[in-house]
Protein backbone atom coordinates (compact mmCIF):
# COMPACT_ATOMS: atom_id res chain seq x y z
CA UNK A 1 0.00 0.00 0.00
CA UNK A 2 2.79 2.09 0.25
CA UNK A 3 3.16 5.17 -2.64
CA UNK A 4 -0.48 5.76 -2.51
CA UNK A 5 -2.10 9.12 -2.11
CA UNK A 6 -3.73 10.15 1.60
CA UNK A 7 -7.35 8.92 0.22
CA UNK A 8 -8.19 7.26 -2.46
CA UNK A 9 -11.54 5.62 -3.76
CA UNK A 10 -11.38 2.11 -3.28
CA UNK A 11 -13.00 -1.03 -2.93
CA UNK A 12 -12.98 -4.96 -2.85
CA UNK A 13 -14.29 -7.13 -6.11
CA UNK A 14 -14.26 -10.43 -7.64
CA UNK A 15 -13.94 -10.60 -11.34
CA UNK A 16 -15.87 -13.19 -13.91
CA UNK A 17 -13.97 -15.30 -16.30
CA UNK A 18 -12.89 -14.58 -19.96
CA UNK A 19 -15.99 -16.69 -21.26
CA UNK A 20 -18.20 -14.78 -19.03
CA UNK A 21 -17.27 -11.55 -19.68
CA UNK A 22 -17.41 -12.14 -23.20
CA UNK A 23 -20.76 -12.85 -23.52
CA UNK A 24 -21.58 -10.14 -21.15
CA UNK A 25 -20.06 -7.49 -23.66
CA UNK A 26 -21.69 -8.82 -26.52
CA UNK A 27 -25.29 -8.34 -24.79
CA UNK A 28 -23.94 -5.06 -23.71
CA UNK A 29 -22.98 -4.49 -26.89
CA UNK A 30 -26.64 -5.39 -28.68
CA UNK A 31 -27.47 -2.52 -26.31
CA UNK A 32 -25.34 0.41 -26.58
CA UNK A 33 -26.25 2.06 -30.34
CA UNK A 34 -29.94 2.53 -29.23
CA UNK A 35 -28.99 4.10 -25.83
CA UNK A 36 -26.41 6.86 -25.40
CA UNK A 37 -28.19 8.49 -22.40
CA UNK A 38 -26.91 4.92 -20.37
CA UNK A 39 -23.52 4.58 -19.67
CA UNK A 40 -22.31 0.67 -20.58
CA UNK A 41 -19.44 -0.64 -18.46
CA UNK A 42 -16.86 -1.62 -20.62
CA UNK A 43 -15.47 -5.21 -21.27
CA UNK A 44 -12.09 -4.24 -18.81
CA UNK A 45 -14.24 -2.45 -16.01
CA UNK A 46 -16.44 -5.54 -15.52
CA UNK A 47 -16.23 -6.80 -11.81
CA UNK A 48 -18.56 -8.01 -8.77
CA UNK A 49 -18.40 -5.51 -5.97
CA UNK A 50 -17.99 -7.43 -2.88
CA UNK A 51 -17.76 -4.00 -0.30
CA UNK A 52 -17.31 -0.27 -1.57
CA UNK A 53 -15.06 1.04 1.22
CA UNK A 54 -15.80 4.84 0.25
CA UNK A 55 -14.54 7.51 -1.91
CA UNK A 56 -11.83 8.85 0.47
CA UNK A 57 -10.22 6.14 2.33
CA UNK A 58 -7.06 6.40 4.05
CA UNK A 59 -4.63 4.42 3.45
CA UNK A 60 -3.70 3.14 7.06
CA UNK A 61 -7.42 1.34 6.79
CA UNK A 62 -6.38 -0.52 3.73
CA UNK A 63 -3.36 -1.76 5.54
CA UNK A 64 -5.13 -2.67 8.46
CA UNK A 65 -8.33 -4.12 6.26
CA UNK A 66 -5.58 -6.08 3.72
CA UNK A 67 -4.28 -8.69 6.16
CA UNK A 68 -8.15 -9.64 7.32
CA UNK A 69 -8.55 -10.15 3.21
CA UNK A 70 -5.58 -12.67 3.07
CA UNK A 71 -6.89 -14.33 5.86
CA UNK A 72 -10.43 -14.75 4.55
CA UNK A 73 -8.83 -15.50 1.10
CA UNK A 74 -6.78 -18.93 2.85
CA UNK A 75 -9.66 -19.80 4.51
CA UNK A 76 -12.30 -19.35 1.58
CA UNK A 77 -12.16 -22.21 -1.12
CA UNK A 78 -12.45 -21.41 -5.12
CA UNK A 79 -16.59 -21.35 -6.46
CA UNK A 80 -18.31 -21.14 -8.74
CA UNK A 81 -21.00 -18.36 -9.82
CA UNK A 82 -23.58 -19.05 -12.22
CA UNK A 83 -24.58 -15.53 -14.16
CA UNK A 84 -28.30 -15.32 -14.76
CA UNK A 85 -30.49 -12.40 -15.61
CA UNK A 86 -30.80 -8.94 -16.05
CA UNK A 87 -32.99 -6.23 -14.40
CA UNK A 88 -32.48 -2.53 -12.57
CA UNK A 89 -32.32 -0.55 -9.53
CA UNK A 90 -34.15 0.75 -7.61
CA UNK A 91 -37.21 -0.08 -9.85
CA UNK A 92 -38.08 0.00 -13.67
CA UNK A 93 -40.42 3.38 -13.08
CA UNK A 94 -36.68 4.88 -11.39
CA UNK A 95 -34.32 3.27 -13.14
CA UNK A 96 -30.70 4.09 -12.26
CA UNK A 97 -28.30 0.82 -12.97
CA UNK A 98 -28.48 -2.02 -15.40
CA UNK A 99 -28.04 -5.37 -13.61
CA UNK A 100 -26.80 -8.87 -14.61
CA UNK A 101 -27.98 -11.54 -11.58
CA UNK A 102 -25.22 -13.57 -9.87
CA UNK A 103 -26.28 -16.93 -7.76
CA UNK A 104 -23.48 -18.23 -5.21
CA UNK A 105 -24.05 -19.36 -1.56
CA UNK A 106 -20.26 -19.14 -1.24
CA UNK A 107 -20.25 -15.54 -2.65
CA UNK A 108 -22.95 -14.49 0.01
CA UNK A 109 -21.10 -16.15 2.73
CA UNK A 110 -18.04 -14.39 1.08
CA UNK A 111 -19.33 -11.10 0.88
CA UNK A 112 -20.71 -11.35 4.98
CA UNK A 113 -17.02 -12.25 5.89
CA UNK A 114 -15.71 -9.30 3.81
CA UNK A 115 -17.75 -6.57 5.33
CA UNK A 116 -17.00 -7.63 8.76
CA UNK A 117 -13.99 -7.76 8.39
CA UNK A 118 -14.31 -3.76 6.64
CA UNK A 119 -16.10 -3.11 9.98
CA UNK A 120 -13.24 -4.49 11.97
CA UNK A 121 -11.12 -2.40 10.12
CA UNK A 122 -12.94 0.84 11.05
CA UNK A 123 -14.90 1.59 8.09
CA UNK A 124 -18.81 1.97 8.31
CA UNK A 125 -21.34 -0.88 8.58
CA UNK A 126 -23.05 -0.93 4.97
CA UNK A 127 -26.88 0.06 5.52
CA UNK A 128 -27.80 -2.17 2.46
CA UNK A 129 -28.02 -5.83 2.44
CA UNK A 130 -25.36 -7.24 -0.27
CA UNK A 131 -27.11 -8.54 -3.24
CA UNK A 132 -25.05 -10.45 -5.62
CA UNK A 133 -25.35 -8.36 -8.86
CA UNK A 134 -22.93 -7.33 -12.01
CA UNK A 135 -23.42 -4.06 -12.98
CA UNK A 136 -23.23 -3.03 -16.96
CA UNK A 137 -24.79 0.55 -17.58
CA UNK A 138 -25.75 3.40 -15.31
CA UNK A 139 -29.23 5.15 -16.46
CA UNK A 140 -28.55 8.99 -17.23
CA UNK A 141 -31.31 9.83 -19.23
CA UNK A 142 -34.69 8.11 -18.61
CA UNK A 143 -35.67 7.92 -22.21
CA UNK A 144 -31.98 6.19 -23.03
CA UNK A 145 -34.00 3.86 -21.05
CA UNK A 146 -37.29 3.13 -22.61
CA UNK A 147 -35.26 2.14 -25.82
CA UNK A 148 -33.58 -0.75 -24.05
CA UNK A 149 -36.57 -1.63 -21.60
CA UNK A 150 -37.78 -4.19 -23.64
CA UNK A 151 -34.51 -6.23 -24.49
CA UNK A 152 -33.72 -5.87 -20.53
CA UNK A 153 -37.13 -7.42 -19.58
CA UNK A 154 -36.49 -10.10 -22.69
CA UNK A 155 -32.82 -11.23 -20.96
CA UNK A 156 -34.66 -10.98 -17.75
CA UNK A 157 -33.90 -15.15 -18.04
CA UNK A 158 -30.80 -15.22 -20.09
CA UNK A 159 -27.98 -17.84 -18.91
CA UNK A 160 -24.72 -16.04 -19.02
CA UNK A 161 -22.70 -18.55 -18.03
CA UNK A 162 -21.21 -19.75 -15.29
CA UNK A 163 -17.62 -18.55 -13.82
CA UNK A 164 -15.21 -19.71 -11.39
CA UNK A 165 -13.72 -17.47 -8.63
CA UNK A 166 -10.16 -18.64 -7.30
CA UNK A 167 -9.40 -14.97 -6.34
CA UNK A 168 -10.23 -11.58 -4.29
CA UNK A 169 -8.81 -7.98 -5.26
CA UNK A 170 -8.09 -5.05 -3.81
CA UNK A 171 -8.56 -1.93 -6.08
CA UNK A 172 -8.47 1.92 -6.72
CA UNK A 173 -11.22 3.94 -8.56
CA UNK A 174 -10.29 6.85 -10.03
CA UNK A 175 -13.37 8.66 -11.52
CA UNK A 176 -13.05 9.51 -14.93
CA UNK A 177 -15.49 11.65 -17.71
CA UNK A 178 -16.97 9.05 -19.23
CA UNK A 179 -15.45 5.88 -17.05
CA UNK A 180 -13.59 4.83 -14.45
CA UNK A 181 -9.98 3.80 -14.44
CA UNK A 182 -9.35 0.67 -12.00
CA UNK A 183 -5.76 0.08 -10.41
CA UNK A 184 -5.59 -3.25 -8.68
CA UNK A 185 -3.59 -2.38 -5.36
CA UNK A 186 -3.43 -6.05 -4.20
CA UNK A 187 -4.75 -9.58 -4.95
CA UNK A 188 -5.71 -12.40 -2.46
CA UNK A 189 -5.76 -16.07 -4.15
CA UNK A 190 -8.52 -18.20 -2.38
CA UNK A 191 -7.41 -21.39 -1.06
CA UNK A 192 -9.19 -22.40 1.76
Amino acid sequence: MSGLPDKIRAFVALRMGAEVEDALAAFIETLRGSSDGIRWIRRANLHLTLRFLGDEVAAEQLERLSPALERIAGTTAPFSIDVHGTGVFPDPQRPRVVWVGLKSDALIELAARVEAAAVDAGFAAERRAFTPHLTIGRVRNPRAWRMVRGAITEAADREFGATHVDTMMLYQSTLGPESSTYTELARYALRG
